[in-house]
């Protein structure tokens, strides 16, 4: 069986669907899971198995076996579990197989192959009966079914159909309850995520300004929850207007319902401000009486708890579909609506009734189509003045009253820019249908329609009729691009520039002018556990796993960097950054590779979990924009990075740890290679 997997091409700048062995798509799967973060959360183990004694005992005390049904089984770590803990039977059920094959090894190197029936299937699909996957209902219901906010993953309907076809009545279940709560905030920061803010611009005729389409304006943005590491996310970057409040809670125990409905709950506003944000995040009861908690609440709600650090589990963040100006004192009424598998928020100063058994509200969607060209990052990083301030200052350098330019980027507001300072004539290609229509909408909105031309043609496309006979005096970019993942995927920038070299005026000014690839070696405080083996959990031998996660990993010749936003995974540099690559945009793209042999010296103590690469783009002289490192902070190296963009980590497949070597300063060595047929950038690192 074949199966279709997508991927960034730098050289064109588009999505393309490869075809792969079926067995590609399984080791990128298991490669790029949580399972390791999840085995290596010791709160949430921890806390499992005591619910899972706790229920087993509930159930002997009654006389009854003990027999045990584990929905989302993984690494049949639960199973095993209720197993130790005196279960007379578990039924462990996976639907994906490569898992549940592990799963089935993990469990006979237990021993508990005896106790513990592995079953291959959705849970929807299994049986009940003499001759079915399950000789009886199960009287203890055990789950990890959770995603970020809750119910992502389909918990609800699984919930629904066990309850009705494959547990009993009165059942225990591990969790017992889960609750949601919310805390209402202002943040501009987060608020940058969903709404585009006007744009100043100091133009020789006066202060001009880049406003958004109304119909952006009051868009409510994309339904996808934003979640985020909000532990990292300092308390001066938002203000709280209220206090925490209990949104709603789903008993497991009993039959749930996954039909869609709507929680209401009255807040009072603790400070004046503007209501934009809704923070959430939830708890799991591991038992009846609420003395086993696993909680995601962050640290200025629990600021005594020690805090621990998950990435399969973080905090959601929710938008408004309007800010609200709300005075202290005054009592407003949030309400989450709910489908199957998601939740959305609306905020209404006065009660309005509302019938729960049918809820009508949609889900939000945009409609104003810029929410489905920028994601919340981009939004940030266009609504980031001191970056518009280089490209404003680089901008006014080199356009001259005469200046022809063509804009090659995703939905960039450089156009504009170059127009308002003053060129003569601004061409801008966008790619797709999306920023074609986004980009016109905010033309019209700014009045520009008959000042900057959008066209909507390949870079290899372009004829002169296109350019209204016009040779290019100015090349433009971020560069940005909606379909790069890595940071060097926006290379595609010189991929168009070379196609275009026919139009381009010979003595034409490229900006960016160029860009350098840098790279630094770091000690993460908590990422690598995304990769790290678990050996033993909680007693349990689960290296069947993490020989199949290496396995995985190593499936293709060479590793593969991956993208990550690192200003929510804190790390500190062991070495100093340093710039590995520069690509010259004055020039067309060679046709050799380029590539880079060095090494980089560990000047401080601490484990070597991996590589971060980033690019700088130089846009002229003396003016560029960092994708990557902002600063090191202090001699601990503690590393501040840029928030809009993710970084590339190459993770090492073993970790050196330079608190044990004598003979400080070690090194790592380093290849990087730039192959211009692909774009792609390969690379191979050896610790010394």
């Amino acid at each position: 069986m074949k199966t279709f997997c997508g991927r960034a091409n730098p050289t064109t700048g588009a999505m393309e669907w490869l075809e792969e062995d079926e067995s590609y798509d399984y080791h990128q799967e298991i490669a790029r899971s949580r399972y390791a973060d999840m085995l290596h959360d010791k709160d949430r183990n921890v806390k499992y198995y005591q619910g899972i004694r706790a229920a087993v005992s509930r159930v002997k005390e009654r006389g009854e076996k003990a027999i045990v049904l584990d929905i989302g089984t993984g690494t049949g770590l639960l199973s095993m579990m209720a197993a130790s803990a005196g279960a007379d039977f578990c039924y462990a059920v996976e639907v994906f197989r490569p898992m549940a094959n592990a799963a089935v090894k993990i469990v006979e190197k237990n021993g508990f192959s005896d106790k513990i029936k592995v079953i291959n299937k959705y849970s929807t699909e299994v049986t009940v009966g003499p001759d079915g996957d399950m000789q009886c209902r199960a009287n203890i219901l055990v789950t990890e079914l959770f995603d970020t906010e809750l119910i992502g993953e389909g918990a609800l309907p699984t919930y629904e159909h066990a309850h009705k076809h494959l547990v009993q009545e009165g059942c225990e279940a591990v969790p017992h309850r889960a609750t949601v709560y919310v805390q209402l905030v202002e943040s501009r920061r987060m608020w940058s995520w969903n709404k585009l803010f006007p744009v100043r611009v100091e133009a020789e005729d006066g202060e001009k300004i880049i406003v958004s389409p109304s119909e952006m304006e009051n868009c409510p943005g994309v339904p996808s929850v934003c979640d985020i590491q909000l532990n990292q996310m300092p308390s001066s970057d938002f203000t709280i207007l209220s206090d925490v409040v209990t949104m709603f809670s789903v008993d497991f125990s009993k039959p749930v319902r996954s039909a869609s409905t709507c929680y209401r709950v009255q807040l009072e506003a603790i400070k004046s401000g503007k209501a934009q944000i809704v923070l959430s995040w939830w708890d799991i009861d591991m038992d009846p009486s609420g003395k086993i908690n696993c909680t995601m609440a962050p640290y200025w709600v629990k600021p005594t708890s020690a805090l621990q650090w998950r990435d399969h589990w973080m905090q959601c963040v929710y938008f408004l579909p309007n800010e609200e100006a709300v005075s202290q004192g005054e009592n407003v009424y949030l309400t989450a609506y709910r489908d199957e598998y998601s939740l959305w928020y609306k905020l209404q100063k006065a009660r309005e009734e509302e019938n729960k058994a049918d809820v009508r509200v949609e889900s939000p969607v945009c409609r104003c189509q810029a929410h489905l060209l920028w994601n919340r990052p981009r939004f940030g990083e266009l609504n980031d003045q001191n970056r518009t301030c280089q490209y404003i200052k680089s901008l006014v350098k080199v356009l001259k009253t005469d200046s022809v330019c063509l804009c090659i980027s995703d939905g960039s507001l450089l156009p504009v820019l170059a127009h308002y300072l003053g060129a003569k004539q601004v061409f801008t290609i966008e790619n797709s249908a999306v920023s074609c229509s986004v980009m016109g909408k905010f033309l019209k909105a700014n009045h520009l329609e008959d000042k900057i031309k959008i066209l909507e043609a390949r870079p290899e496309s372009l004829t002169s009729s296109h350019l209204e006979d016009k040779k290019i005096s100015v090349l433009l970019g971020e560069p940005f691009f909606t379909t790069s993942l890595l940071p060097w995927h926006n290379l595609y920038f010189w991929y168009a520039r070379t196609a275009v070299t026919m139009h381009l005026a010979s003595d034409v000014t490229v900006l960016p002018q160029s860009a350098s690839l840098h790279m630094m070696i770091v000690e993460f405080q908590d990422l690598w556990r995304i990769r790290s083996p678990c050996g033993t959990c909680e007693g349990f031998d689960v290296r069947t796993m993490d020989d199949m996660i290496k396995n995985s990993l190593n499936f293709r010749e060479s590793k593969e960097a991956e993208p990550h936003p690192l200003w929510e995974y804190p790390c500190k540099s062991l070495s100093d950054p340093q710039e590995v690559l520069t690509f010259d945009f004055r020039r067309t793209v060679p046709q050799h590779c380029l590539s880079a042999e060095g090494s980089l010296n560990l000047l401080r103590k601490g484990k070597s979990h991996g590589a971060v690469l980033w690019m700088e783009y130089h846009l002229t002289a003396g003016i560029s924009v960092n994708t990557g490192l902002t600063q090191i902070s202090n001699d601990k190296g503690n590393c501040e990075w840029n928030p809009h963009c993710k970084q590339a980590v190459y993770f090492f497949s073993s970790v050196i740890d330079s608190e044990t070597q004598t003979d400080l300063p070690s090194a790592v060595t380093y290849a990087i290679n730039f192959d211009p047929k692909t774009g792609e950038i390969t690379m191979d690192f050896k610790l010394l």
